[in-house]
């Protein structure tokens, strides 16, 4: 299979998959008895770990799987679930995000897990360290976690045991002064071959021929001889540190558990069966090597097993079966009413069978690694949200189900479809020519003026603005693609700040373009690191001022007209007033006569200044000045504003507002000479005819009383440079009241044109860091007009 065509949809899936295991985490943080959470999660991980292997990452596959150990366990209930153990899993899962990203960005995905790989093995072991020098008495499972073993080596090592041999797990370090390693592992070897059968190492043989291994190896082993005896003899060996002999333990119900696999139907029969009160067993039958007879002993056994119930699947198939093409072992899937004990009986009432394994299936082991590679394969086009009701669903074990019912209940035949989000830009921008031609068009019909003319461009308008409603509504990502990421970072930093913090997200529905969606991240975090850290006080501090001990952030999304409202919400200390303006004026932000005009607002907004920080003591989470500066820049690159309304000790409000989207604006077009320039919407407030006599000067700045307001007045002319023909020297001057947050300014143009739709273009690579110009339009008839950047122009 060619992987390289899936890896898009791989980094996808895998980012699905990761935040899921992040959400249900801190589920099953606050529900710690849950078993149907830990086994949503495993699902996750299981899936992961399955794509991961599919498509060649190994070390992804191997993290994932030591974390899916853990899981296991506490699915088990051989762990409790802690604090301390999620704080472990989260980590592992922080890793996994970062392997995921760095192959999306080209990468191999490899990383330095090794510290977080040890935790996870002291956690499977029961949260004990392992000790540095191991006996031939250790536990067997001091080592066993090293090696794993597929359904054959498992059956042989079953076999072995129960022919009276010792199976053990070998670990062998070589002195770091080694020089000949190859030749070392090749004398171990010799040793091993001589009392008994190596079943498997790690790393492989070839590797270990070739020297491709750090100081220590592996190696299943069964054999006659005593963990002591085989401990001493490899020990002879020159330049060998340390042998550690550990006796494998082999679980009885997973002798032949991994050997059949299962499709969707066969699973959904097994799990049927299983609630009508039937057993579902896995029996591998094994004849002797001296049998003549093969298809006659397999046909007396299928005759038994047909009596007593119901043969789901063979290994290998009955058609192979009855034409001998097997060696001396096969398997069978079974559901029957009787007992495994009773079924190994009458199967070993057959002559010439030497011996009979009977397992109970695990129904949530069957074909997950088929399983994991049918859903990479199947999402590689379309995504199908909701499945019939009748759909088997794999890996369902009883505890999980009842959560299962309540999450899918999506209307049958709902499907989306992954489009890559290059072929939407491209999209856009051929659409974005059509806004251009049809305002051309526009300004063609009202020229000529021909009825038929018309009412085709009214026509073509009205589907271009439906068409346009769909584009855009195709960029529209949910916010929650970025809100997602909150409540993990909440968790870890109410345990770094020693803080009880409850995080609420409303509103997680609501649609932002993706351009928005894509910049708004970073600045959302600053925010809330500052609420957490700056905002939330301590349990102490908040019993002391009557608060409940939880402190709760509320993160809200909502629409309101052409744009989306983003507020964090805390119920803590909020803005300190006096401490704020004395730290402004100590840093030059502002001098003591101006502190004294200032409006709570207006101070509370004193702390987005560039290298302002209020934090006494500098912390990993804050405190050194940057990053609010940084949030009200980016936030006004995109076009919106930031406002901050805060009561000290009850709590604070940042809100932010944004545009709907960011490729097609409306403006204003304005004309100076005979230059157009264009003023966006979002900043105008309104437009005016004023008087000559009513500019006044003011530290020399022109300014007008603009409803009581004295508003400064910008001449486009002069920062544009309009060279004018003849001087102006009208007795009316036409102006637009824009906005940047609290602040407002009068910019004087010559006339104005009126309101339209533009597609917002790049100056390109060129024209970078032009002063108050943030990108150009082409209009209808054919000409460039300048989009003013109103942000810039008022400070």
């Amino acid at each position: 299979m060619e992987v390289n065509q899936y890896l898009e949809m791989f980094i996808e899936e895998s980012k699905d998959h990761l935040q899921a295991c992040s959400e249900h985490l801190l589920e099953l943080e606050k529900n710690p008895d849950d078993l149907a959470i830990v086994g949503e999660i495993f699902r996750s991980a299981h899936t992961l770990k399955g794509m991961s292997a599919t498509m060649g990452f190994e070390d992804l596959a191997d993290l994932t799987h030591k974390m899916e150990n853990v899981l296991d366990a506490i699915r088990n209930e051989k762990i409790h679930v802690s604090p301390e153990i999620l704080d472990v899993v989260f980590e592992s899962v922080d890793h996994l995000e970062e392997m995921v990203m760095d192959i999306a960005n080209g990468g191999d995905g490899k990383r330095d897990v090794s510290s977080t790989v040890a935790q996870l093995k002291r956690i499977e072991l029961g949260e004990e360290a392992i000790p540095e020098v191991v006996t031939a008495e250790t536990p067997a499972t001091a080592v066993a976690s090293v090696l794993e073993y597929d359904g054959f080596e498992q059956t042989v090592i079953a076999q072995s045991t129960e022919q009276g041999f010792n199976a053990f797990e070998i670990s062998v370090r070589l002195r770091e002064d080694c020089l000949l390693k190859a030749a070392r592992v090749f004398m171990v070897f010799e040793i091993l071959e001589k009392d008994g059968d190596v079943i498997k190492s790690n790393p492989s043989v070839e590797k270990l021929e070739d020297g491709q291994f750090d100081q220590q190896f592996y190696v299943a082993f069964v054999t006659k001889e005593s963990a002591e005896a085989m401990q001493k003899k490899i020990m002879s060996v020159s330049e060998v540190e340390e042998v550690i002999v550990a006796t494998i333990e082999t679980p009885t119900t997973t002798a032949v558990a991994s050997v059949l696999e299962y499709d969707g139907f066969e699973q959904t029969v097994i799990a049927q069966s299983t609630e009508q009160g039937f057993n579902a067993f896995e029996i591998s039958v094994k004849l002797r090597e001296d049998c003549l007879l093969k298809a006659a002993r397999v046909f007396m056994v299928f005759e038994i097993l047909e009596k007593d119930g119901d043969v789901i699947k063979s290994n290998p198939s009955v058609d192979k079966l009855e034409d001998e093409q097997f060696d001396q072992q096969f398997y069978v899937a079974f559901v029957t009413k009787e007992s495994a004990e009773d079924m190994r009986k009458k199967i070993m009432k057959v002559s010439e069978i030497e011996e009979v394994i009977v397992a109970t299936i695990e129904q949530q082991q069957h074909s997950e690694k088929e399983q994991a590679i049918q859903e990479v394969v199947a999402t590689a086009t379309v995504e199908v949200e909701a499945q019939p009701a009748t759909a088997p669903k794999p890996n369902t074990a009883k505890a999980a189900a009842p959560a299962k019912a309540e999450k899918n209940h999506a209307p049958v035949g709902n499907k989306t479809i992954r489009v890559n989000i290059e072929r939407l830009d491209i999209l856009m921008n051929l659409f974005e020519e059509l806004v251009i031609d049809r305002g051309r068009l526009q300004s063609i019909a009202t020229e000529v003026n021909h009825g038929e003319l018309n009412e085709t461009v009214e026509r073509m308008s009205r589907v271009m603005g439906d068409l346009q409603t769909i584009i855009l509504t195709m960029r529209m990502v949910p916010v929650e693609t970025v809100f997602n990421r909150f409540p993990k970072m909440i968790r870890q930093l109410s345990r770094d700040l020693n803080k009880k913090i409850n995080l609420e997200i409303i509103g997680a529905e609501t649609e932002l373009d993706r351009t928005v969606i894509d910049e708004i991240g970073d600045p959302l975090v600053h925010l809330i690191r500052n609420s957490v850290d700056h905002g939330i006080e301590n349990p102490t501090a908040r019993l002391a001022k009557g608060k409940p001990e939880e402190g709760t952030v509320v993160l809200r999304a909502y629409h309101s007209g052409n744009y989306v409202f983003i507020e964090i919400e805390d119920d803590g200390a909020g803005i300190n007033r006096e401490k704020v303006l004395a730290k402004a004026i100590s840093k030059g932000i502002v001098t003591q006569e101006q502190s004294y005009s200032m409006s709570d607002k207006q101070i509370n907004e004193l702390i987005l200044a560039s290298g302002f920080s209020t934090a006494d003591v500098i912390s990993d989470v804050s405190g050194r000045g940057v990053g609010l500066d940084v949030v009200k820049t980016t936030i006004e690159s995109l076009g919106g504003n930031i406002s901050i309304e805060s009561t000290q000790d009850v709590g604070s409000v940042f809100s932010i507002q944004l545009p709907l989207t960011l490729s097609i604006i409306s403006v204003m077009l304005v004309e100076i000479e005979k230059e157009i320039y264009a003023i966006p919407l979002s900043s105008i407030i309104e437009t005016s005819i004023i008087r000559s006599s009513e500019i006044m000067n003011a530290h020399n700045q022109k300014v007008i009383d603009f409803r009581g307001k004295v508003v400064p007045l910008v001449f486009l002319e002069e920062i544009f440079e309009v060279p004018r023909k003849e001087p102006q020297g009208d007795e009316f001057h036409s102006v637009v009241i824009v906005r940047k947050g609290e602040k407002l300014a009068g910019l004087v143009v010559d006339s104005f044109i009126g309101q339209q739709e533009i597609v917002l273009k790049s100056l390109g690579n060129y024209l970078t860091n032009i002063f108050a110009i943030s990108g150009a339009t082409i209009l209808g008839n054919g000409k460039v007009a300048l989009i003013v950047d109103c942000n810039a122009l008022i400070k």
